[in-house]
């Protein structure tokens, strides 16, 4: 089997409560790991998938690493050449922990990286998210933007990519649990109502303006008064049970703030002590689990570094 470039490339928390499709953060784990390697066949197939449970396509353009990869090789004009993918999903499918925004942003630093690293991580962008487009059909960036640079990034507009990393200030700590149940990020976009109050719309600006600030100022009050959704919130929660059972114990036990984690059912909340994380992470998690729900807990610093190269 001829040497090929393995890279792992991590889940990621988007909205971060106040920011919809425009926050995001990396996590150092869980995540998922994707090998590129030369084929004597010309252009790009998937050799190899595995953790999916039989359920991800091996057609190109209905696979989000696939589909990534190969608009990156489109655009590079390389579709001559030949170029071999596997896939080794290690995080679950509909978590609200960015899964697909995962496997696209590897798969284009793996193709990148055998082919010379002829673009940017920056570059690589557009490519990543329209792999992810393929999942569930959005063009937005805020899990496959820090799941490919790391850190906590903002995205200005989602149409043409205009993204920021914002300090992280040191002693960040996030806390993400996974409940075993299923939700689609086309159902809960479905929940979302068309149009937001002039009052809603004031309230979340702030926040958002507001958590920035904190995070550049390193200012965890301001932080923990911003960590708040003051729209999405209110509309998704029914979708996960036991929620805001589960958000009170978070915010008892010392967190800056708890909402859900992208489309859900992961919520995550953020601590500035690594005690009060894992003390909020047990009874968290014994809630769901009273209640006959096994779930998953993760407790991470943001991760600095997105998709490495191993």
């Amino acid at each position: 089997m001829k040497a090929g470039i393995k890279v792992f490339a991590p889940a990621s928390v988007a909205n971060v409560a106040c920011g919809f499709d425009i926050l995001g953060f990396a996590l150092d784990k869980p995540g998922d790991e994707i090998i590129a390697r030369p084929s004597d066949l010309p252009g790009l197939s998937i050799a190899r998938i595995t953790g999916d449970e039989k359920r991800l396509p091996y057609e190109i353009e209905r696979n989000t690493a696939g589909f990534a990869a190969y608009t990156l090789m489109q655009h590079l004009d390389c579709l001559d050449q030949g170029i071999e993918l596997e896939i080794h999903k290690k995080m679950p499918f509909g978590s609200g922990l960015g899964s697909s925004a995962a496997s696209a942003a590897g798969a284009v630093v793996a193709v990148n990286e055998l082919l010379g690293r002829p673009l940017t991580r920056r570059e690589l962008l557009p490519f990543a998210v329209l792999g992810e487009q393929v999942a569930d059909g959005a063009y937005h960036a805020d899990n496959v933007a820090p799941s490919l640079i790391g850190g906590i990034v903002l995205i200005r507009d989602n149409a043409t990519l205009d993204f920021h990393r914002i300090p992280v200030p040191k002693g960040l700590i996030a806390l993400v649990i996974y409940p075993h149940i299923k939700i689609l990020t086309k159902d809960a976009r479905d929940v979302i109502a068309e149009h937001v109050s002039l009052q809603s719309m004031i309230v979340q600006t702030g926040n958002i303006a507001g958590l920035v600030l904190g995070l550049i100022r390193s200012d965890f009050e301001l932080i923990s008064r911003s960590l708040h959704d003051d729209v999405i919130e209110n509309q998704r929660s029914s979708l996960i049970p036991f929620f805001y059972d589960v958000k009170e114990a978070a915010l008892k036990a010392g967190a800056l703030g708890c909402s859900i984690s992208g489309a859900g059912p992961s919520i995550f909340a953020m601590f500035n002590k690594s005690d009060s994380a894992e003390q909020a992470g047990e009874v968290m998690k014994q809630i769901f689990s009273t209640n006959g729900i096994s779930s998953d807990v993760f407790i991470s610093n943001i991760n600095h570094d997105g998709t490495v190269v191993y």
